[in-house]
């Protein structure tokens, strides 16, 4: 399991990629298409076109972090097809990693207000 530090936003790329490309590839794109820079505090995840690899790129102050997944029997669970990008929390990176359903998970809890009695 990959643990995200605090304050680190994820980003999923809705649209799938080359997976021929590399880290700096993936960068270049992330740049290009997508309006962000890799070299930050960010986790940028990108899509294969079957839907059951990922990649992961992250830079953690000493170079750039790829991170290769494939899921035996089955495909990660992505949004539609669009362009752009999609903010996950911690919680549903977890689970899109896991292979779960990470729009079923909730990204925060809230408590309901007592409300006053009459």
């Amino acid at each position: 399991m990959i643990t995200i530090p605090a304050g680190v936003r994820v980003l999923l790329a809705t649209k799938p990629v080359d997976f021929r490309r590399g880290a700096h590839g993936l960068a270049a794109l992330a740049a290009a298409a997508l309006d962000e820079d890799a070299f930050s505090d960010v986790v940028l995840v990108f899509r294969s076109k079957r839907g059951d690899k990922l990649k992961l790129l992250h830079w953690d102050a000493s170079g750039l972090v790829l991170v290769w997944k494939e899921l035996q029997g089955g495909a990660f669970r992505w949004p539609p097809i669009t362009d752009g990008m999609v903010r996950l929390s911690a919680v549903q990176f977890a689970a899109l990693f896991s292979g779960l359903d990470y729009a079923r998970v909730q990204s925060e809890r809230r408590i309901p207000r007592p409300t006053a009695a009459a």
